[in-house]
């Protein structure tokens, strides 16, 4: 069952970074991290409480005006800096990601790579934020637009992804200018603490990012905290209402990146093999644990039996397992209370009339340790049912039939979330026409990975969220406009 705990002695040590030096222990609980591929124990780490985050957030504060006043070019050489150290150390993450999360190791370096391309592209920005001029009527003056940080801003970051969440977020909010506060997820500390520790390692003067690891007591703590300007929030929609009630106390401005039920329409003109391959992307990637994975399955009855066949028959060639044997190409989900509730909404998706036609059962014998569903496969789904609308957040796919164009659109736009949705055809007008018509934020056709490049605004609808990560929208989300009028009339007017 590969190693029992992996590569454990490269795991970083530091939970908490705090003005620019590491600490091996924070002063509140004691977690014993849980491996989810063998369900044994990685590292027994204490975690931040309110002290550590008043503490994290009063070095932000101190270090604001120095990192505001840095000229741009400064900072972005910093930043390039940094983007290069991630692509030199991409493969040096592979330990952290897989003890984590149970991710793929094979995929592991992909993620240090991804991180550069923020630093770069962020980078990139920092010396070319600059304001406006406004034309004036009604008498002589001159009026002008600056943008400038909010100052502190906090972030929580959820389990499933924590350094592809962490970059999105703080490469815009450094750029702008802001300090930042990063809370790891206590379920998935790792790849949080090693990010913090390069970009220490980068030359980031003390204090401009510190970082914390704990549970929803230290996320609490600063969202009260009166020194933090603004909160991005990455996670599920039920700690969302939560946090926002916290931040109403003192109107605290929050960025939400929400939970997801992405829709993929498959036209029966689409590239069928295309289409089944891309359909099973949304049980594979980050272990089916993604919030805009495609999902919901809405396939046009012309080609309805054939996509299903394809589907279940590629289903069984998803290798699930071991995250450090090189064949996996599917690994476990994140908690033994995780699989147990996924397998319990298989079991009600099937009562309200889905019928399995690929996985559906736990991997037992070697892999009973760790929490390892295959891809599991739901075909004639009901999409009133529980399966169809909420998300699983594991490698569960349900698929639904339908007729026309308007009833695709219908099916699709029938949810409360609105994160991402997929469209496979070959036909132009359709396309345009569907995609007009998708309440989504972000809307792929034949495809996806493209759409997630830095340069690229990252963001849902309705309860998937609001505010935008990535490209100049996501720059502009952490950032203040403020307006600056003088009079140009003479002393005797």
């Amino acid at each position: 069952m590969g190693f029992l705990n992996p590569a454990v002695d490269k795991l970083p040590r530091h939970p908490i970074i705090i003005d620019g030096l590491g600490e091996e222990a924070g002063s509140g609980d004691l977690l014993a991290h849980i491996y989810p591929g063998t369900g044994t124990v990685t590292r027994e780490i204490r975690m931040a409480n309110a002290d550590d985050v008043d503490r994290a957030v009063q070095s932000a504060r101190k270090a604001f005006p120095a990192w505001r006043a840095m000229p741009g070019d400064q900072r972005r050489n910093l930043f390039f800096k940094l983007a290069a150290l991630f692509e030199a150390k991409s493969a040096e993450f592979a330990p952290s990601l897989v003890a984590e999360n149970g991710s793929i190791g094979a995929y592991a370096p992909h993620m240090g790579h991804d991180a550069a391309q923020k630093f770069r592209y962020f980078g990139g920005w920092c010396d070319k934020i600059h304001g406006r001029t406004v034309p004036m009527w009604g008498g002589p003056a001159h009026d002008y637009v600056t943008y400038e940080p909010y100052g502190v801003v906090g972030v929580i970051i959820p389990w499933n992804g924590p350094l592809f969440a962490a970059t999105m977020v703080m490469a815009p909010a450094l750029a702008a200018g802001n300090c930042v506060v990063l809370k790891s997820p206590d379920l998935a500390p790792y790849s949080a603490m090693m990010l913090a520790e390069i970009i220490r390692e980068a030359g980031f003067p003390p204090g401009v990012v510190n970082m914390i690891t704990g549970a929803a007591d230290a996320g609490e703590a600063m969202v009260l905290h009166s020194g933090i300007d603004k909160i991005e929030f990455i996670g599920s929609g039920g700690t969302a209402k939560k946090v926002l009630a916290s931040a109403a106390q003192s109107l605290k401005p929050v960025g939400l990146e929400l939970g997801g039920k992405s829709a993929v329409i498959v036209f029966d003109d689409a590239d069928l093999m295309s289409a089944a391959k891309f359909g099973l992307s949304g049980a594979v990637a980050a272990n089916g644990q993604g919030c805009v994975n495609g999902t919901r399955l809405l396939v046009q009855r012309g080609i309805y039996d054939a996509y299903v066949q394809t589907l279940s028959a590629m289903a069984g060639h998803i290798v699930c397992g071991d995250p450090l044997d090189p064949q996996t190409m599917l690994g476990p989900v994140i908690s033994e209370t995780a699989i147990n509730r996924i397998l319990g909404m298989v079991e009600r998706g099937t009562a309200e009339g889905g019928r399995i036609v690929a996985g559906g059962t736990r991997l037992g014998g070697d892999h009973a340790g760790g929490y390892y569903l295959p891809v599991t496969v739901l075909a004639d789904v009901p999409n009133s049912s529980e399966i169809a609308q909420n998300e699983v957040f594991g490698p569960v796919l349900a698929v639904t039939p339908f007729d026309t164009e308007d009833e695709a659109i219908a099916l699709a736009n029938d949810t409360e979330y609105g994160l991402g949705a997929y469209v496979h055809t070959q036909n132009l007008r359709r396309a345009h026409h569907v995609t007009a018509q998708l309440q989504a934020g972000m809307i792929h056709v034949n495809g996806s990975g493209e759409a997630m490049q830095p340069n690229c605004p990252f963001g849902g609808w309705k309860k998937s969220g609001h505010g935008r990560l990535g490209g100049i929208e996501g720059l502009n989300e952490f950032m203040q406009p403020k307006n600056i009028w003088m009079s140009l009339k003479g002393p005797d007017a």
